[in-house]
C-alpha cells in the first residue's frame, strides 16, 4: 500500500509539472481579480510620496515596461519609434554570435539611423552617429556599440510619451497591478502542495503549484515548534534575510532564489525556485564520479553563483554536492542559505558548515573570516566530484574531530591522474593560508575565471547557460529519494512545545514578496489573459455606471476618490460600499442609485483617529463629529486604507487651520468673540 501511495505522489507531482507548461488558462486554478480602476487615485498618491511616479522606476519594472510598450504601440496618438529602436538595440546586445550582431547592427543602422538622417528626422546627437560609424567602418560590432543611443532614447521617452502614458488607461492598469502586488497576503490556500522532495533540520521541502498563475515552485516549510525546540529562531530569520538579498535586483541563474515568504500559525514558508533534477550528491551515487570536463561545467556555474553572493557580501558557508541542485535541463543552482552570513559590517567567527568542507579559518575558534571560506569549500567539493569523497574524509572516515584535524594540518596529495591545470587549481583553492588561496588575493571570482584550468571558457556563455550540461536528468522521473525514504518528522518530539504570543511576534515581519520576481511570474503566465478579462469587465461596468463614478477628477480640487466601505444600516452593523470623494472641505459618499451624495463637512468633524482602529474585526478609520457621532470607514485594500487615513487627517487638519484663520478674520471684521466668529466662519465654510 505504501508503494502505491508513493507512486501516486510521484504521478501527481509530475502531472502538475506538465500542466504548468500548458497555456495560461490551464495553469491557474484560482483567478486573479484586479481592483477597480478607481484605485488609480490612491495608488498615484501613494507612489508619488515614494518617488515612484517617474519614467525610470516604472520602465524598469516588468509590468510597467509591458504596459508602457502597449501604450506606445496601441494607445498613443503620436507614434513612438524610440521604443522600437530601444528594443532592437536590446536584441542586438543579447546576441553572442558576432555574425548575428553584425547583421542586426546593419539593420539598425539602415532603418533607425541612416533612414532618419536622409529624412532629416534624426533627433539624436552627432556624437552618437559618429560613435556607431567609427566601429562599423572597421567591421567591429562590440556588444555596447549602440550604448550612447540608449540614454538619448530615454530622454525622448521621459518627455511627452511618458507624460501621456500617465494620463492613459495603461497607467491606470499599472496602478491596478501594483495595488494587487502590494496587498498580497499569501496563505497555504494559494498553493496546491504535491510530493515531498527533501527534508532538513527544521522541516520539509515540497513541490507545489501557485494557484493563481500555475507556476511550479519548491515550498520549504520550517516547523515553528521544532525551531523553538532547537533554539533556531535566529537561523530561520537569517535565512529569510539572506534569500531576500540574493533574490532582489540582478537575477542570478545559479542560486535557488526566493519569490515569496509567508507564515502560518505553525510554519515558516519559503517559496523557492523548483529544481526538479536532483542534487549532485544524488547524481554522484547514481552516475559515479565525474571526469575533468564534466566537473569543469559544474565548477563554472557554481563560481558565478558564489560571485553573485560575494558581491552582496554574503559568505555561503555550506558548499557541498548535496546543496548543488540541477534543473530539468541539467544546469545547477546553489541551494539552502540557512548558514549563509552577511560579512559587510562584521566578520563571522562561528564554526559552522559540514565537516570535510569547512575552511581552516572556520574551524579555528575566534578567527574572523569572509568569502575566503567558500573558495576552500569549493576546492573540497570539486575534489569530491572527481574522487567520490572529500580530500579530508578518506576511507569513509566519519570521525568529525579527525576530519577537522586533517583539514587544519594535512597537505592534500593530489592524484597523478589529475591534469597539471587541475592540480594547479585545487592546490590554489586548498591553501590553508588565506593570503595564498585562489579567490582571496583581491580579485575574488576573477582569479578563478582567469586560471589556466578554465582557459577557453566564455563566461558570458556560462552566464546565459549556453554550454551543454554533462548530465540531463531523465524526463518524466522524480529525481529525488523515494517519498517514504525521505519520511517525515516524529510529532512526539515537539509534543510538549507551546508557541506563545512572544514566539509569534518575532515572525511579524517575515512575510515578503520579491517584486521583480512576482512581476516576472505574472508576465510569463496570466498577464495577458487577466488584462483581456479586466478590459471586458470594465467596459461592461462603464456602460452601466453613472458618469459621476468615472468622471475625471484631475481638473477639480478632489484630493482622493475611489470605493470605500462605511459602517451603517440597522444598528450600524453592515458594511456599505460607497464611492468616496475627498475635497479640502468635505467628504462625499456616493450611493450607486442616488443622485445626492451623503456629505460630511470637515469643519463638523472633531477628530480623525490617529491610527487605524479595530471595529468588527476590520482595521478602520474612525471620524468623530462635534455631536459625538462616529463615522467608521474601512477597505480590504490595506494600501488604500492607509492612504485614505493620511489624506483624511491632512484634509481635516487643513480645514481646522482654515477655520481658525477665518475665525480670527471674522473677529476683526465683526468685533465678535472667538466662539461666535468660529460659528460665522463655519457657516461661511459650509455654504461653500
Amino acid at each position: 500500500m505504501a508503494d502505491l501511495e508513493a507512486v501516486l505522489a510521484d504521478v501527481s507531482y509530475l502531472m502538475a509539472m506538465e500542466k504548468s507548461k500548458c497555456t495560461p488558462a490551464a495553469r491557474a486554478s484560482k483567478k486573479i481579480i484586479l481592483p477597480d480602476p478607481s484605485v488609480r487615485s490612491v495608488m498615484h498618491k501613494y507612489m508619488e510620496k515614494k518617488n515612484e511616479v517617474n519614467f525610470d522606476k516604472i520602465f524598469n519594472q516588468v509590468l510597467g515596461y509591458l504596459l508602457f510598450k502597449e501604450f506606445c504601440e496601441q494607445t498613443s496618438e503620436e507614434p513612438v519609434p524610440q521604443l522600437k529602436f530601444y528594443e532592437e538595440i536590446k536584441l542586438y546586445e543579447k546576441q553572442e554570435c558576432v555574425e548575428e550582431r553584425r547583421r542586426i547592427a546593419r539593420d539598425i543602422y539602415d532603418n533607425f539611423i541612416m533612414k532618419e538622417l536622409l529624412a532629416h528626422s534624426h533627433d539624436y546627437s552627432k556624437e552618437c552617429v559618429a560613435h556607431v560609424q567609427k566601429y562599423l567602418m572597421k567591421h567591429e560590432v562590440p556588444p555596447n556599440l549602440f550604448e550612447p543611443y540608449i540614454e538619448e532614447i530615454f530622454q525622448h521617452l521621459r518627455g511627452e510619451p511618458f507624460k501621456n502614458f500617465l494620463e492613459s488607461d495603461k497607467y491606470t492598469r499599472f496602478c491596478q497591478w501594483k495595488n494587487l502586488e502590494l496587498n498580497i497576503q499569501l496563505t497555504m490556500n494559494d498553493f496546491s502542495v504535491h510530493r515531498i522532495i527533501g527534508r532538513g533540520g527544521f522541516g520539509e521541502v515540497y513541490g507545489c503549484r501557485k494557484a493563481d498563475t500555475g507556476k511550479m515552485y519548491a515550498m520549504k516549510c520550517l516547523d515553528k515548534k521544532r525551531i523553538k525546540m532547537k533554539q533556531g529562531e535566529t537561523l530561520a530569520l537569517n535565512e529569510r534575510i539572506m534569500l531576500s538579498l540574493v533574490s532582489t535586483g540582478v537575477d542570478c541563474p545559479f542560486i535557488v532564489c526566493m519569490t515569496y515568504a509567508f507564515h502560518t500559525p505553525d510554519k515558516l514558508c519559503f517559496i523557492l525556485d523548483l529544481m526538479n533534477g536532483g542534487d549532485l550528491h544524488y547524481h554522484l551515487s547514481q552516475h559515479g564520479v565525474f571526469n575533468e570536463a564534466e566537473m569543469k561545467f559544474y565548477a563554472a556555474e557554481v563560481i558565478l553563483g558564489l560571485e553573485h553572493m560575494h558581491k552582496r557580501h554574503i559568505v555561503y558557508r555550506d558548499l557541498k554536492p548535496a546543496n548543488i541542485l540541477l534543473d530539468e535541463h541539467g544546469h545547477v543552482r546553489i541551494s539552502d542559505l540557512g548558514l549563509a552570513c552577511d560579512f559587510s559590517k562584521k566578520k563571522p567567527h562561528a564554526s559552522v558548515g559540514t565537516h570535510g568542507y569547512m575552511a581552516p579559518e572556520v574551524l579555528s575558534k575566534g578567527t574572523g573570516y569572509d568569502s575566503s571560506a567558500d573558495w576552500f569549500s569549493f576546492g573540497c567539493m570539486l575534489y569530491k566530484l572527481l574522487k567520490g569523497h572529500s580530500p579530508f574524509r578518506q576511507h569513509k572516515n566519519k570521525d568529525k574531530h579527525e576530519i577537522d584535524r586533517m583539514t587544519l594540518t594535512m597537505n592534500v596529495e593530489l592524484p597523478e591522474s589529475f591534469s597539471p591545470s587541475l592540480r594547479s587549481l585545487l592546490e590554489g583553492l586548498l591553501q590553508r593560508d588565506v593570503g595564498k588561496r585562489l579567490g582571496c588575493k583581491g580579485s575574488g571570482a576573477d582569479e578563478l575565471k582567469e586560471h589556466v584550468f578554465f582557459a577557453g571558457i566564455d563566461w558570458q556563455q556560462v552566464y546565459h547557460q549556453k554550454y551543454t550540461p554533462p548530465l540531463i536528468p531523465p524526463r518524466g522521473e522524480v529525481n529525488a529519494a523515494d517519498a517514504f525514504d525521505i519520511g517525515s518528522f516524529d510529532e512526539e518530539d515537539t509534543k510538549g512545545i507551546k508557541l506563545t504570543e512572544t514566539d509569534q511576534m518575532q515572525y511579524k515581519d517575515f512575510p515578503l514578496v520579491i517584486s521583480e520576481r512576482w512581476q516576472a511570474e505574472v508576465a510569463e503566465t496570466v498577464f495577458e489573459t487577466i488584462n483581456q478579462e479586466a478590459d471586458k469587465n470594465e467596459h461592461k461596468k462603464k456602460s452601466k455606471q453613472k458618469q459621476k463614478f468615472d468622471a475625471d477628477e484631475k481638473e477639480s480640487d478632489c484630493i482622493l476618490h475611489g470605493y470605500i466601505k462605511k459602517l451603517g444600516g440597522p444598528f450600524a452593523s453592515a458594511w456599505q460600499t460607497r464611492y468616496a470623494k475627498l475635497y479640502p472641505n468635505r467628504l462625499e459618499l456616493h450611493l450607486e442609485n442616488s443622485a445626492k451624495p451623503e456629505m460630511i463637512l470637515l469643519d463638523t468633524v472633531e477628530d480623525v483617529s490617529a491610527d487605524l482602529v479595530s471595529v468588527k474585526g476590520e482595521q478602520c478609520i474612525v471620524l468623530r463629529t462635534r455631536n459625538d457621532t462616529k463615522i467608521v470607514l474601512t477597505n480590504t485594500d490595506e494600501i488604500g486604507l492607509k492612504e485614505w487615513a493620511l489624506s483624511l487627517r491632512s484634509a481635516h487638519k487643513c480645514s481646522q487651520e482654515l477655520l481658525a484663520s477665518m475665525a480670527r478674520k471674522a473677529g476683526k471684521i465683526y468685533g465678535t468673540d472667538a466662539k461666535e466668529a468660529a460659528g460665522l466662519a463655519r457657516a461661511h465654510n459650509g455654504g461653500n
